[in-house]
């Protein structure tokens, strides 16, 4: 067993509720500008709501929910996208005892009915009609809901005109009787197998790691003098996207909404919000940097740019060496080829993200180091950190100016983590979860000795840093008896442009393979460089090249691992792995047995073609793209 543990930070002792921290803000600082709203005529141009004006909203419509008979406990479920809404939402709950359900507006009807059910929801909000007609299908089973207010038709200023009559001591009754230890949100894990699971978080819970993460890491979020200012794109449906808007709210961060995750979308956002640091997961990040390098491929600099990209990398990686003690940092050429780089391009590219962000987060599953060193080359420290619905967010960070590449840090102060023998992932601390909602054989099996088993595999070095390397329900067991963790080999495929996801299969099988699809939008550029010649030739000749490269691909991820471990076939796939076709989880974590039921054949033909494979073939050069396999049909 190897544990590592943190001291407790000297933090105010919490006495009430989440609300409370918008109260006093309101009260100290009531021209603070808290959140930024889109003007409806320009949504380019953005204007700011105060502490003061949040919480006069925050009261309003809280009193509209006592009218409609919401007591302290009751729950109400909020179905979605990341928008003003829900904070304001959120918080009147809060301020009235009330406890969120938030469920992914995404979910299907089954998903819907369930959370709603088991949850016991008095109410539920929805976003549009489709809401609408989502939770009305479900209506019949669920006896306790009384409430189903839909945001696009004005449901919350109707609210607000009929607590009108509700005093506002009213409401302030409420938030003082809200204890530290009262329940906040029943968070339901996404589940990749069966009925998702209620987790149980209290406000003490939550508010734990956003104040541990304000008090260390605040002063990293803005240059000295400036406000911070978050754009929150990642789901409140998720335990993440909650704590970011925590952070935001018990931290005076000014915290602007945007529910639209395309592409082109959320750079229109970033441009015009011009944030001074990014929440985000590890798709974003892989995605921008495609992006980066898709656009100077286009403009023709893409060897200048990939030349950028290994002195970023190479100049983050003696900087690393440098304030870890173990090297000298950047030599005098490497200093002056990241001068001439930062002026020509890595500005550039900050700039394509608003030019104001100076540092970023990333969670949900670990960074590539690679790809964490490009960034801090350019000057975006990515402090990479861990956790889980079950433990309100975060648990560990990278310590700021300790940040070590390629881990998720330590765990934060007050938080203690071991890993087990068999490579698991124990955690205690204040922001452990209560248990799953009406399920304690579930919530009696997920605790050991008092310490919540993640699930999760990992390791910890000397210094304390925790390396995560899967899941330890995902580890596959080959016919020859060897133990592979997907995660690691899948992360290094997903870095390559080409490559949009990739799932590693092999259990019961004599090798390792995996399945993969390709970016689309790497892919039509891809197209559009093979653009001379016949129609014929000209495909021949791009599939022959896009067939060498997925090769190449998976030989660079092979390079990781051992010969035993190593993809030694593999296939490309013509659909992607998504929400819509049951695949992914509204988290975005793969639905590992799904996949392998929906692909069975390709699987089964995939290993009876490298049964044909002359044994000297070897793991760096991966055998399988068969000639059916044409990706462009």
């Amino acid at each position: 067993m190897h544990a590592f543990e943190n001291p407790s930070p000297a933090a105010t002792v919490m006495q009430g509720g989440l609300a409370d921290s918008l109260f006093e803000t309101a009260r100290r600082e009531p021209d603070l500008p808290q959140i930024a709203r889109r003007l409806d005529a320009d949504p380019g141009i953005w204007t700011t709501v105060t502490a003061a004006e949040l919480w006069d909203e925050v009261v309003d419509l809280a009193r509209g929910l006592v009218v409609s008979g919401l007591r302290p406990g009751n729950r109400v479920a909020v179905m979605a996208r990341t928008r003003y809404e829900w904070t304001v939402l959120s918080y009147a709950l809060w301020a009235v005892g009330a406890e969120v359900v938030p469920i992914y507006p995404t979910s299907s009807h089954e998903q819907v009915a369930w959370i709603l059910q088991d949850a016991g929801c008095v109410a539920v909000v929805v976003e549009d009609e489709q809401g609408i007609m989502t939770v009305g299908s479900a209506c019949a089973s669920l006896p306790s809901l009384r409430h189903v207010w839909q945001l696009d038709t004005g449901a919350l200023a109707q609210l607000v005109e009929r607590g009108r009559a509700i005093p506002t001591t009213t409401v302030d009754s409420l938030r003082r009787i809200v204890l530290p230890d009262s329940t906040a949100v029943i968070a339901y894990t996404s589940g990749t197998t069966g009925h998702p699971k209620g987790c149980a978080l209290t406000h003490r819970n939550l508010a734990s790691p956003c104040d541990t993460l304000l008090a260390g890491w605040r002063h990293t979020a803005a240059p000295p003098g400036e406000q911070p200012a978050v754009l929150a794109f990642l789901p409140f449906s998720h335990v993440y996207g909650i704590m970011v808007q925590g952070l935001c709210l018990r931290g005076g961060i000014l915290l602007g909404h945007e529910p639209d995750v395309s592409e082109e979308t959320l750079s229109a956002a970033l441009l015009s919000f011009r944030p001074t640091y990014l929440y985000a997961v590890p798709f974003v990040f892989e995605k921008l940097y495609k992006n980066f390098l898709r656009t100077a491929q286009r403009t023709g600099r893409g060897a200048l740019f990939e030349r950028a990209v290994q002195t970023a990398k190479d100049f983050a990686a003696a900087t690393e060496r440098q304030r870890l003690g173990t090297g000298s940092g950047p030599g005098f050429d490497l200093r002056l080829q990241h001068t001439l780089y930062e002026k020509t391009v890595y500005r550039k590219l900050r700039a394509a993200l608003g030019g104001r962000v100076c540092g970023a987060v990333s969670g949900g599953s670990p960074l590539n180091r690679e790809l964490a060193l490009f960034y801090a080359g350019i000057g975006i420290v990515i402090h990479d950190g861990y956790g889980l619905t079950e433990t309100s967010g975060g648990i560990t960070a990278q310590p700021v100016g300790r940040e070590k590449f390629g881990t998720v840090g330590r765990a934060l102060p007050g938080t203690d983590i071991r890993v087990a023998e068999d490579g698991e992932i124990l955690v205690w601390g204040p922001s452990v979860f209560q248990g799953y909602v009406n399920d304690p054989p579930s919530t009696y099996a997920a605790f050991q000795d008092g310490w919540l088993a993640t699930g999760d595999l990992g390791r910890l070095d000397a210094e304390g840093y925790l390396a995560i390397t899967g899941r330890k329900k995902d580890v596959i067991i080959t016919s020859g008896g060897k133990s592979v963790a997907p995660a690691a080999l899948e992360e290094r495929l997903r870095v390559h442009p080409l490559i949009h996801q990739a799932v590693v299969v092999g259990d019961n099988r004599p090798c390792v393979g995996a399945l993969i699809t390709l970016d689309p939008d790497f892919l039509a550029h891809w197209r559009g460089a093979w653009s001379k010649g016949g129609a014929s030739a000209r495909d021949a000749r791009e599939e022959n090249e896009l067939r060498e490269e997925v090769r190449r691909a998976v030989a660079a991820a092979n390079s990781t691992v051992s010969r035993s471990e190593s993809i030694r076939v593999f296939r490309v796939l013509p659909e992607p792995f998504d929400q819509t076709n049951g695949l992914l989880t509204p988290s975005m974590k793969l639905r590992r047995d799904a996949i392998s039921r929906r692909f069975a054949a390709e699987i089964d033909a995939m290993y009876q073609t490298s049964s044909r494979v002359p044994r000297e073939y070897t793991p760096s050069e991966p055998s399988i793209w068969d000639d059916s396999d044409n990706v462009f049909r």
